[in-house]
């Protein structure tokens, strides 16, 4: 039954993802074009909202824990595991209040209704694989801009995405850049359960009932850790989380 109602529902799902995306589109162009970055913001929230609590016509369960142990005024380092397109979404709604900001590949900056437009406006960095150096520079600033705003920026130091749904390493470079312009901030592991389930057979069809699990695990402070140990102990951490 539940394999039925993924083909079936699926497609419902994807119509709703696409127009959530188009209408948002110029909405997000007119807000910041008349009121700034606030107005705009609070239209990307309610987007991405929309975008991850629609996923309740696949039958998908959402649950969020941990939230309440991030530290306030205080920037964040979100260091989440990468499965699938949705982690964006995720990690904007549960920490809407931080004003997360991404660090993604330079390819995303065209071609998607309102997702480009968002990564290319909203502070995020975009980082081009082929240029290292010039990466480094972008996510350095990046730092720089949460520290001053007491904002969050997300990073996924597998690199990519998981094919198998299992933990890739940690990369520590990233971590390392960020904490570097950003002395203040504290490293935030973020546990995302049940994407890969979701997605197992990539977009068609979707799964139907999985339970999705977004665990904020316990803060770090960063400060006189090697990056290498910082981004293996987050590492194990969230790893332990997945039961991996």
């Amino acid at each position: 039954m539940k394999t039925i109602l993924s083909y079936l529902l699926t497609p419902v799902y994807m119509f709703v993802f696409g127009v959530l995306l188009l209408i948002f589109h110029p909405i997000q162009i007119v807000t910041r074009w008349i009121w700034g970055y606030p107005v705009r913001k609070k239209a990307v929230d309610i987007m991405n909202f929309g975008l991850l609590y629609s996923l309740y016509i696949l039958g998908a369960r959402i649950t969020y824990k941990g939230l309440d142990k991030i530290p306030k005024n205080r920037p964040l380092i979100i260091v989440a595991n990468h499965t699938s397109t949705l982690d964006i979404p995720a990690v904007i709604v549960g920490f809407r209040k931080n004003h997360p900001k991404f660090i993604s590949k330079i390819e995303l900056a065209k071609g998607i209704p309102s997702i480009s437009y968002n990564l290319r406006h909203g502070g995020s960095v975009l980082i081009d694989r082929k240029n290292p150096r010039q990466s480094v520079k972008d996510i350095l600033l990046l730092g720089r801009h949460i520290e001053e705003n007491n904002y969050a920026a997300c990073i996924f130091p597998e690199g990519t995405r998981t094919k198998t749904g299992l933990l890739n390493p940690f990369m520590p470079a990233g971590i390392a850049s960020l904490i570097k312009t950003s002395p203040s901030a504290i490293i935030v592991p973020f546990a995302i359960d049940g994407h890969y389930k979701l997605m197992r057979n990539r977009n068609f069809p979707m799964t139907f009932g999985v339970h999705l699990k977004y665990t904020a695990l316990d803060p770090i402070e960063p400060k006189g850790m090697d990056s290498a140990e910082l981004a293996q102990q987050i590492e194990d951490m969230i790893r332990k989380e997945l039961g991996q």
